[in-house]
């Protein structure tokens, strides 16, 4: 077993990594949620062996990691919703669950033909796979029975002799932070289901809440429109305010969020702030520059939410529309009751893969 600094030998280990993988081998690699375990997941007789390693699984499949959408696209069929995970939430933590193209065998397809998809967050491991040029797989490096691994010299303590016997190589990055595994994401029916921290207490929350509106819309221009028609009744008054916005990745928050923009005249195009935390738009009320401030704390840990600026945004008198809100309802609620400033509460949920249902609720 052959064992690499990566941040003393990134080169090296790279060329080492890609000629194991050649030949069929098992190797142990750092990416943004722990340690992994990897092999040619195009190879039948390297999953073998990786399955050797692993001790017992069922029959639960294993994830594969790629360098991108368009290695992605060789192996699995990107519907509508796993675009948009693709396009707006990728690369990072998030296993994308498609249906396979038939380019690849158990145990990386399941029983019901399906394919779990890593786009790591993680460059170094990035330049690995496309170094290979096919993907390799993406199981924590634990045995089943045991915890995610975070730091080599732990994982070496916790691996029987026969699992260490199979690695050729570790790739060790040091000790790595301890971020949560990724979040599974089923796109084949074209529905998602997310389970996100705050959830129940944003949902708990609105039964105290008065609904003020409820629609159903078909198209993402219904949606928009409704966002216009919220804004004009409910957002001309000159003062700061929260609109908190909820619903599964792809059901339509940031559309809800251009119909408020147009309401307010701004012309400039409204994109999902998931990697900017916060994208500003400036426009003029009553003779004096304002800004609609669109966030989105899909990516903020749980110490970020008072730095990421929403607190400026709220003291300069702004619209603030949030989403993901649900992940931080506690804390933005808390706020938005010490600063005297009210909050609409907005809840998107599917009924097809065309039709959401609105809800608008008045804290």
């Amino acid at each position: 077993m052959l064992r690499i600094d990566i941040n003393q030998k990134k080169e090296e280990s790279i060329e080492k990594a890609v000629s194991i993988l050649k030949d069929g081998g098992l190797l142990i690699f750092p990416c943004e949620t722990c340690y992994g375990l990897g092999c040619d997941a195009t190879n039948p007789k390297a999953l073998a062996k990786l399955l050797d390693y692993k001790k017992f699984r069922g029959s639960k499949p294993i994830s594969i990691a790629v360098s991108g959408r368009k290695m992605a696209e060789k192996y699995v069929e990107i519907n509508e919703m796993a675009d948009n995970l693709y396009k707006n939430y990728l690369p990072g933590p998030i296993t994308v669950i498609s249906m396979s193209k038939g380019e690849l065998v158990p145990p990386v397809v399941s029983i019901q033909g399906a394919v779990g998809v890593r786009y790591p967050d993680y460059d170094y491991l990035l330049e690995v796979i496309k170094a290979f040029g096919k993907p390799i797989t993406s199981t924590s490096a634990n045995v089943s029975y045991k915890s995610a691994p975070y730091n080599i010299d732990q994982l070496m303590k916790d691996l029987p002799k026969k699992s260490k016997d199979l690695v050729d190589l570790i790739l060790d990055a040091g000790t790595l932070p301890q971020n949560p595994p990724s979040t599974v994401l089923d796109t084949t029916m074209n529905q998602l289901s997310v389970l996100r921290q705050g959830k129940l207490e944003f949902e708990n929350a609105l039964i105290k809440n008065k609904k003020i509106e409820e629609k159903k819309t078909k198209l993402t221009e219904e949606t928009i429109d409704l966002g216009k028609e919220f804004t004009d009744k409910y957002l001309k008054e000159d003062m700061p305010v929260v609109v908190a916005l909820s619903g599964e990745l792809g059901a339509g928050k940031t559309q809800f969020t251009k119909g408020i923009a147009q309401s307010l005249g701004i012309t400039e195009i409204v994109n999902s702030p998931t990697y900017t935390i916060i994208n500003e738009y400036p426009y003029m009320r009553n003779g004096e520059k304002k800004v609609l401030a669109h966030m989105d704390t899909w990516r903020l840990e749980n110490n970020e939410l008072e730095k990421s600026g929403l607190i400026q945004h709220l003291e300069q008198g702004n619209i603030v529309v949030i989403e993901w809100a649900d992940k931080f309802y506690q804390e933005i609620a808390a706020l938005c009751d010490n600063m005297n400033i009210p909050m609409y509460k907005v809840v998107i949920k599917y009924i097809s893969l065309e039709e959401r249902n609105i809800e608008i609720y008045e804290a």
